[in-house]
């Protein structure tokens, strides 16, 4: 009697707790079907209690293979509990999602006979978890997908093996400008209006607008049908945006520079993809910006080894990979015809690039002063030039052979260049006579100050200055005579129509009457060139004399020196060593 009473006080402390539970509870039998239901449950599916009794539990829920595989595994006995995470179907129509727990019941020979589902409601946290993760991958701003599920998207497309992919990477010109003069709030009002065109215009046909961050936009094309179309797309985003916009009771002018990148997905990867569309769009804007440009591999091979010649010239300057080569500076003095006698040579520096071969100064000059390495190296060539003009001065003592070097503007204002030539005059025992130092028009003719000074000091000390591609900058007389300079050095652009025969191709385009006013005017430009400057109290060198006429007739106009192919290209030391020694 003690252990009847014992299973009914048993029976009806689980149905109590069975009933009043919080969760919703189940008990199925081995056919699927509902045995027994807590009210918990049912209200939290929409039913009652008599309306889930012998319902099947697919009536209720979607079971997926691996699911329904070790619920399987669970009736047969191997195992006594599972957890899963089900989504439950609402009489109602809608999902509530659950944490179910179902563990075994056996008989009293332990054999399977029922199982019970304990269910928890978590739809309010999947809810929270949702737009947690939407916030997570949404710009807050625009609303627009951000750059993680961009790139989440972008590895999606990439899995489709055999497509085209294509990308237009914008973002708007003189965006600081509008939130400097107009206010961040309108900054942002233009940044929503600029989602919602593309979003409103692109998103229909399939392709993903995203917002990349600041005022930078991507449209991606999953499926490209081609690089027309991505064109096309660019083009048309050049065009909608710059639609003006109302943007709190103001009219906005805004446009936007587009980078198209379109290439079939094997051989690329999304890394590739962004990074090409990014310096892309960086060619549309230094090409005039409210345009598009389309990737070109020529062009970012050539931005390549820019980048690559630029982190590696300084270890380049400490391993010697860089060498002089001098090009002759010959006298036009004496008859026509007469052999040209060689007073002095310019120092041109050389790159011997383990990948690329020699290079020449037009290849890694303009990436030096760039990026600060042409001080280092400007100081390397100067010291290199002056220790082999004064083995030449060794050699041969009568021969006053003047080294004419190129100084670069950065090298005035980041460095101390006077302290640096009175130096390396003392270290080589270079007579300061012989120096000569070259200089554009742009880095002495610009503002007063610290060139200037230094100017003047290097020409206390001796050396002489020398204005280089003389014409192709300020060309202001005036402004020059007030400077301590000895020499200019004309440019090269004004022989081309100096000479008859070699530019016959030249005449046939322009016409012989129009080509002969060009040789007219050339030679006038150089005689009055000359003439000012020799009234300044300037010598004059030509530059790029590439035949025996043109060095006659700058002859006739009274130019003092000349360089160029005609007298000789750069060469080693040894080879200007061997035009001093005399003929045996």
């Amino acid at each position: 009697m003690d252990l009847v009473e014992a299973l009914h006080a048993s029976e009806t402390r689980f149905r109590a707790a069975f009933t009043d539970a919080g969760i919703g509870m189940a008990l199925v039998d081995a056919e699927d079907r509902i045995i027994e239901a807590n009210p918990a449950l049912a209200e939290m599916l929409g039913h009652s209690v008599p309306d889930l009794i012998r319902r099947h539990i697919h009536d209720l829920l979607e079971v997926e293979e691996e699911a329904r595989r070790v619920y399987l595994e669970l009736l047969r006995g191997e195992r006594d509990r599972i957890r899963l995470e089900k989504r439950l179907k609402h009489r109602g129509g809608h999902a509530v999602w659950t944490n179910v727990t179902i563990s075994l019941i056996r008989d009293a020979d332990g054999r399977p006979q029922y199982t019970l589902a304990m269910v928890e409601d978590v739809s309010e946290a999947r809810r929270l978890g949702d737009r947690l993760h939407y916030q997570a991958v949404h710009d807050p701003l625009t609303m627009l997908p951000n750059r993680s599920l961009f790139f989440d998207r972008l590895a999606g497309a990439f899995a489709e093996a055999d497509q085209r992919i294509g990308l237009c990477y914008l973002d708007l010109d003189g965006f600081a400008a509008i939130n400097d003069t107009l206010g961040h709030h309108v900054g942002d009002d233009l940044l929503v209006a600029v989602a919602e065109r593309l979003e409103q215009r692109f998103a229909a046909r399939g392709h993903l607008v995203a917002r990349m961050g600041g005022d930078e936009f991507a449209v991606l094309v999953p499926r490209s049908a081609g690089p027309e179309e991505l064109t096309a797309l660019a083009e048309e985003v050049v065009s909608l945006l710059s639609a003006p916009y109302d943007l709190a009771g103001q009219r906005v002018v805004a446009t936007a520079s587009v980078g198209v990148v379109e290439r079939p997905v094997p051989g690329t990867t999304p890394t590739d993809l962004v990074r090409d569309a990014d310096a892309t769009l960086s060619w549309a804007k230094s090409d005039g910006r409210a345009r598009w440009a389309f990737y070109d591999p020529d062009r970012i091979a050539n931005q390549t080894t820019r980048q690559l010649l630029a982190t590696t010239m300084l270890p380049a300057l400490e391993r010697g990979e860089f060498l002089v080569e001098y090009q002759p500076l010959v006298s036009l003095q004496g008859e026509p015809g007469a052999d040209a006698a060689l007073t002095g040579v310019e120092a041109l520096v050389r790159w011997q690039h383990p990948e690329f071969g020699k290079l020449s100064p037009d290849r890694f000059i303009g990436i030096a002063e760039e990026t600060g390495a042409i001080v280092p190296l400007g100081r390397w060539v100067l010291e290199t030039a002056c220790a082999e003009g004064r083995a030449w001065l060794d050699r041969f003592p009568g021969s006053e052979l003047f080294v004419s070097v190129n100084l670069a503007a950065r090298q005035f204002w980041d460095s101390d260049v006077v302290a640096d030539v009175a130096e390396i005059l003392g270290s080589t025992r270079f007579p300061a006579r012989l120096l000569q130092l070259e200089l554009t028009e742009s880095a002495v003719m610009g503002p007063a100050g610290r060139p200037l000074e230094a100017l003047h000091a290097l020409a206390a000390m001796g050396v002489r200055i020398a204005i280089d591609d003389f014409g192709t900058g300020y060309s202001n007389l005036a402004y020059l005579s007030r400077l301590p300079v000895h020499v200019l050095k004309l440019d090269g652009s004004f022989l081309e129509g100096f000479q008859e025969g070699a530019t016959e191709a030249t005449a046939a385009v322009a016409g012989p009457a129009r080509y002969a006013r060009r040789q007219a005017a050339d030679e006038q430009i150089v005689l009055a060139l000359v003439q000012l400057a020799h009234a300044l109290g300037l010598t004059v060198t030509a530059e790029g004399v590439e035949s025996a006429l043109q060095a006659d007739r700058l002859r006739a106009a009274g130019c003092d020196t000349a360089q160029g192919w005609h007298f000789g290209r750069a060469m080693a030391p040894e080879a200007i060593l061997a035009l001093l020694t005399p003929d045996q």
